[in-house]
């Protein structure tokens, strides 16, 4: 393969909450980048991950969910996966299947065409729903007007993800690849671990306490027999988060630092000693500080 021949670009992948886009991201690079849960608003901050495709070298980009934000955090959230969309070479807009065009993906749409842009469809789940209703739907999506192409995928199972990450690969500009080769992403491990853990408090906490909490790496340290000791802290709002998040005899906590040390082991592939603490930081959603930590705008 020749410089000449090589095509390199980014893609946003954008939807509404929990529309499978950190799924997605993970199943096209076919390593776990991004966190998951079933609860929306997983993803705070744009995630990138890398893969190659032939020729090209695809730059994906979780984004936030996007939805109508009421407070500082959800905002700063929204206005950052609009600015991946500006700045993408190109687009795909998950709808879930089961869900259609209602509340946020028709806002999505809207705000698509409002920008002049274009985008790939990616109808995802559609392995959950009737296949009687994706003709339908595919239909009423094209007439948006705003789609090249559109793609039925289970983000989950994988199926017809090959064939998107294909198309994308087509659709990139000429250029050099921008990472080296065997680059996944470019999210530094200290955040790997906050994100590791922050997923957990979502995968085992309940209704609000996920939302309330924020999660950050405070130490590293590289041992002599090339594990890691890494010292996280959950920062959650009130004392009563605290005691749900330690849980009875610190039975929670445990729990949480388990199983994510056993997903950073898979991740970095060494053994790794995870020390989680607790922490009751009743302003750190209006820390301007933690929002650049997260790469978000305090002020959007």
């Amino acid at each position: 393969m020749t410089e000449a021949e090589r095509r390199c670009g980014s893609v946003a992948l954008v939807g509404a909450p929990n529309a499978g886009k950190s799924t997605l991201l993970n199943q096209l690079i076919g390593a776990k980048v991004s966190i998951v849960s079933p609860k929306v608003q997983t993803t705070r901050s744009r995630v990138l991950g890398i893969v190659i495709e032939g020729a090209a070298q695809l730059i994906l980009v979780d984004t936030p969910g996007i939805f109508a934000p009421k407070r500082r955090l959800e905002r700063a959230m929204v206005a950052a996966a609009w600015a991946e969309v500006e700045d993408a070479d190109e687009v795909v807009v998950l709808v879930d299947a089961a869900r259609g065009l209602e509340g946020e993906a028709q806002r999505i749409v809207d705000g698509l065409k409002a920008a002049g842009r274009r985008a790939v469809l990616a109808l995802n789940k559609v392995d959950l729903v009737d296949p009687r209703s994706l003709l339908p739907l595919t239909d009423r999506l094209r007439k948006e007007g705003i789609f090249d192409a559109v793609f039925m995928i289970s983000a989950l199972s994988g199926n017809g993800v090959a064939d998107l990450r294909r198309y994308l690969a087509a659709a990139l500009p000429a250029g050099p690849w921008l990472y080296p080769e065997d680059q996944l992403t470019d999210l530094p491990q200290r955040i790997m671990a906050a994100e590791a853990t922050r997923e957990q408090i979502f995968l085992q906490l309940h209704q609000e306490l996920p939302y309330a909490s924020t999660v950050e790496t405070d130490s590293w340290e590289e041992r002599e027999d090339a594990s890691v000791k890494i010292a996280v802290t959950i920062h959650v709002q009130r004392a009563s988060q605290k005691a749900i998040v330690l849980g009875k005899a610190g039975s929670r906590i445990k729990a949480i630092g388990e199983r994510a040390r056993a997903e950073l082991e898979r991740m970095f592939a060494r053994r790794v000693h995870l020390f989680l603490f607790v922490r009751v930081s009743e302003d750190w959603t209006e820390d301007r500080e933690r929002y650049r930590a997260m790469g978000l705008e305090f002020e959007s």
